[in-house]
């Protein structure tokens, strides 16, 4: 059986206003979806930490020491991780998953940039968006 259910496209916002190292919140159907451009890649998210519901969208963007053998430090994922502000608890932006367990992740969304637009493709058609004000100064 072939699954052909249809997305919904929702433009976000304009290209211009997610430059690199940016960050847009919006809230669709009652559920907060975190925007970020690292890299060049557009990545959105729940804007809620599996662990205690923090706001994710605060958290850093950085990469991660990988599992090595003594005296050995593997780097990767650079600028492909978001860290939890609270706890630490690090996701993949890409895929959603923690680094420590595949079995715990957040919710990630298929988005594109599209002709100057930021596109976001839902499961369920976005009856309610609000686009929310929201300020972080982080440190490199």
């Amino acid at each position: 059986m072939v699954n052909t259910k249809e997305k919904h496209r929702l433009v976000v916002c304009s290209a211009e206003e997610l430059q690199e190292g940016n960050r847009q919140l919006i809230e669709v159907n009652g559920v907060e979806i975190g925007l970020i451009r690292a890299e060049g890649i557009i990545y959105a998210f729940r804007n809620s930490c599996p662990h205690q519901g923090v706001p994710m969208l605060y958290g850093s963007v950085v990469g991660t020491m990988l599992p090595s053998k003594p005296h050995e430090y593997v780097y990767a994922h650079h600028n492909e991780i978001i860290r939890c502000p609270l706890h630490g608890w690090e996701f993949n932006l890409k895929t959603g998953k923690a680094m420590f367990s595949p079995d715990v992740s957040i919710k990630t969304y298929e988005i594109k940039e599209e002709n100057g637009e930021i596109v976001l493709y839902l499961d369920k058609e976005p009856k309610q968006v609000t686009r929310k004000a929201f300020s972080c100064i982080l440190s490199s």
